[in-house]
């Protein structure tokens, strides 16, 4: 009896156990707030960093946009017999007043004064302006005669139309969202009524609920007198499948049509617009890749050349660093100046800490391109893709010392501009496939010439994957059948019978 409740004491009383203390060592990582605003400075492309620097200057009064008077200073140079009234005037360019300046009597320029010499009167320059699909859209139901229902459906549809032009929302949850959101109640039917209106609009193959309606939708505007017209209309309504995998053998022998024809019949079909909201709108704006880096030939000398924008002139507000000093002096007892010395003295670190992450980010971002361009630099002389070496992170990182994570986060959102065009940094990195010499090739060299050995493939009988992979063995480079397939995908080519033309 004893001794089991002593065992049960042991077991279950926690101050009958001895404790045992021990120490154990771990290392953990943690980052500053400013590594964290560092990090995110580096990943932003240049478009961003403008507007970036525009927050920051808003937010802190101590940081001004300028050269710093020191550095400014030491990069200008003048003889000894420059005019004294100039340099005086550029020490104290700061009490100059802009407005003052630009309506001085003295100065004119083509901005100020006409031809004439004669101040311009104030006129509202025009803007281009340009329609959305929206907008374009809401223009012509103006035009529908449509009672008080219709249009109350007909708006609910306009709303459901994306940028692309489709309607992917069923009519059904159209009806709910009319019941729910305005007390509206309609049927299927009613709504469907509307939309064959809105089918009507400009572009063609506007509002369709999927692929086929909408292939349908603009042979429906076409010439219904054209036999090819017709046999277009069969292939989407009855093989539309078929139509869809290419088996073009099996639609022709369905349609008891000759080879010409049936080749009329698809050059028809593929001519039309699967997107047709992407004729104007939002989707038309054109974009523009702004280059975070230019890299010229010298001579055949490589010269990388940082964007500008990435290297604004920012300092230190001099106005707001007297304050600090005037304040510092006072009576240390009052809290109010207490407060307000505390005030200033962060937002003069935090101006100090953003020009250093500014210079850092350039520096980054120099050193980085440079160890790109050393070792791509065949390919950067004359832009052959098939001169691009096997490169991975850890390449260029181990170059330029720094971490992986670092140069990622450079290479994923940055682009340089070449004499061939403007390349994203990531276009740089690949992996390495061996050759039958012991070599490393880039498998960009390789996506290249397997895309040349697509382009050249007969249209009627084009290559299968293990074609391809043969063809590819027989130029040496090791590769397997699953490898060529995973680059065929990324190049974004169909498979064989995808490619397949009449």
């Amino acid at each position: 009896m004893y001794p089991k409740q002593n065992a049960w004491n042991i077991l279950y009383n926690p101050y009958a156990i001895m404790q045992k203390l021990s120490l154990n060592q771990t290392l953990q990582q943690k980052l500053t707030p400013q590594q964290i605003q560092f990090i995110k400075l580096l990943q932003i492309p240049t478009a961003e960093l403008e507007t970036r620097i525009e927050e920051e200057l808003e937010i802190n009064p101590a940081l001004e946009e300028g050269m710093d008077e020191e550095l400014s200073a030491k990069d200008d140079t003048y003889d000894d017999n420059a005019d004294s009234d100039y340099d005086e005037e550029y020490n104290h360019r700061d009490d100059i007043s802009l407005d003052d300046y630009l309506h001085h009597d003295e100065y004119g320029g083509y901005k100020m004064y006409s031809d004439g010499n004669y101040p311009e009167e104030d006129r509202e320059m025009p803007i281009a302006t340009m329609l959305t699909l929206h907008d374009a859209l809401i223009q012509q139901f103006g035009y529908l005669r449509l009672n008080d229902r219709q249009a109350v459906i007909g708006l609910q549809l306009l709303g459901s139309i994306e940028n692309d032009g489709y309607i992917r929302r069923s009519l059904q949850a159209i009806v709910n969202d009319l019941a729910f959101s305005q007390g509206f109640y309609s049927s299927i039917e009613e709504v469907e009524q509307v939309l064959k209106k809105i089918q009507t609009f400009d572009p063609p193959g506007i509002g369709a609920r999927n692929l086929q309606e909408c292939l349908l939708l603009q042979l429906g505007r076409k010439d219904a007198a054209d036999v090819y017209v017709t046999y277009a209309i069969k292939v989407i309504e009855a093989f539309f499948e078929e139509f869809s995998k290419k088996h073009y053998d099996k639609i022709q022998k369905r349609l008891n049509i000759t080879d010409v024809q049936m080749k009329c019949v698809i050059n028809l079909i593929t001519k039309l617009n699967p997107k047709p909201g992407s004729v104007e709108g939002e989707d038309g704006l054109a974009q523009y890749l702004l280059p975070d880096f230019w890299i010229n030939n010298n001579n055949g000398k490589l010269e990388v050349h940082l964007n500008s924008k990435n290297a604004p002139e920012l300092r230190i507000s001099r106005s707001f660093a007297e304050m600090l000093d005037t304040y510092d002096k006072s009576d240390k007892s009052n809290r109010h100046i207490r407060e307000t010395v505390s005030f200033v003295k962060q937002k003069l670190d935090a101006a100090k800490w953003f020009i250093d992450a500014i210079k850092q980010r350039q520096n980054t971002l120099q050193r980085t391109m440079n160890a790109i361009l050393q070792y791509q630099h065949e390919f950067f002389m004359d832009g052959d893709e098939t001169r691009l070496k096997p490169m991975i992170l850890k390449d260029i990182a181990t170059r330029i010392d720094m971490d992986v994570s670092t140069v990622s986060r450079v290479a994923n959102s940055k682009a340089v501009q070449t004499e061939f065009g403007v390349y994203p940094l990531k276009y740089f990195f690949s992996e390495g496939i061996s050759t039958e010499y012991g070599e490393d090739a880039s498998s960009r060299e390789v996506k290249s010439i397997l895309k040349d050995l697509i382009e050249s493939e007969p249209k009627g009988n084009p290559l299968s994957d293990d074609k391809l992979e043969k063809l590819l063995n027989e130029k040496g480079y090791n590769i397997a059948r699953r490898t060529v397939a995973k680059y065929r995908e990324q190049l974004n080519i169909p498979v064989a019978r995808l490619r397949k033309q009449l």
